[in-house]
């Protein structure tokens, strides 16, 4: 199954995603991107000032930080993550987490595509990343979460 998603992803530090409802298909209402995360990935806390966000977790497991509350979930699970809210998450367990990620509006699957276009790395290349974000009503607040 890894290897039919990955064809078809594209790759950023080792996150691959991979569109599968674009905002041009919606007419701008959302956007749905497959996440596929490897174990401890995650990034650093931030806000969505224009985009509601859901995760739905398929495989994996997560921990999330949102507003100051930790929590987990896992297979079969959701967080609905509304925007101007400061966030992130972490990859935890011994797998790899595969998520659905959907955008209300769309529009921010572009910011993962330009990401992945430059393979910026975080922290070597974040006056680069924080430029792009901010065209795309991202805002970081902190850093990722340190997981054990």
């Amino acid at each position: 199954m890894h290897e039919i998603f990955c064809a078809n992803a594209i790759d950023w530090n080792g996150v691959k995603y991979r569109t599968i409802l674009s905002t041009k298909a919606t007419d701008g209402k959302l956007s749905i991107v497959d996440s596929l995360s490897p174990i401890g990935s995650g990034p650093p806390r931030h806000v969505h000032e224009a985009e509601d966000e859901v995760f739905v977790i398929l495989t994996g497991r997560c921990k999330f930080w949102l507003e100051g509350e930790e929590f987990m979930r896992g297979p079969g699970e959701a967080v609905f993550i509304p925007r101007g809210s400061e966030h992130t998450f972490q990859v935890i367990g011994d797998i790899s987490c595969r998520h659905l990620v959907t955008l209300t509006p769309g529009g921010f699957e572009e910011f993962f595509a330009e990401m992945a276009a430059g393979q910026f790395s975080i922290p070597d290349d974040m006056p680069a990343i924080v430029e792009a974000a901010g065209r795309h009503n991202l805002r970081f607040t902190g850093p990722p979460l340190d997981v054990n």
